[in-house]
Formats: structure tokens, C-alpha cells, sequence
């Protein structure tokens, strides 16, 4: 994902903050390596550098524009709900009656 041309706020709409920050984790983290790349001189493709930093940026902007309220958060799946049965089902602890 992180580097790609087709990286596009609409795909990123798709994703969860959670994976959004993941992404960005790693994407400082290839940005990291690509600047010691360079600083080495080992680097062959340099406009990987602003391809990562430019994934980088859209990344922060749309989860600033969620916190702001601009952008709408991905609803995630509803967790199974539990059934009355179940919740019968499951012993209660008694409390032992004190003598006064």
C-alpha cells in the first residue's frame, strides 16, 4: 500500500484508523531505511523518497480530517451480540448469607 500511485484519499476512506496507523508506522519506518539508503549511497531509486513521504502526509491529513469531523470514519463490523440463553446459561456467584 504504502508507495503506491493509486493510493488515493477515496481508498484510504475504505480503512479503519487503527490499520491507518499501522500503515503509517510503516511507512516512517521505510522512509527510515531509504534515508539511510541514501546517506550511504546505496540508493537506486530516489523518487521513492518523495513517493513514501507523499503517502506519509495523505495518511495524517485524513486522520486529522476524521478527528475534525470533515471526513467520515469506516464503520466496522457489529460484534456478535450474546443471547439470553447464553446469559442464563452462565452460573451467577452467590453471596454466602452473613450472620449478625
Amino acid at each position: 500500500m504504502i508507495g503506491s500511485k493509486n493510493l488515493t484519499p477515496e481508498d484510504l476512506d475504505k480503512v479503519e484508523d487503527s490499520l491507518l496507523v499501522e500503515e503509517l508506522r510503516k511507512a516512517k519506518e521505510e522512509l527510515f531505511n531509504l534515508r539511510f539508503q541514501s546517506a550511504t549511497g546505496q540508493l537506486d531509486a530516489h523518487g521513492r523518497l518523495k513517493a513514501v513521504k507523499r503517502d506519509i502526509a495523505r495518511i495524517y491529513t485524513v486522520l486529522r480530517e476524521r478527528e475534525l469531523g470533515i471526513r467520515a470514519v469506516p464503520v466496522a463490523a457489529p460484534a456478535p451480540k450474546t443471547t439470553k440463553k447464553a446469559a442464563a446459561e452462565k452460573p451467577v456467584a452467590e453471596k454466602p448469607a452473613e450472620e449478625a
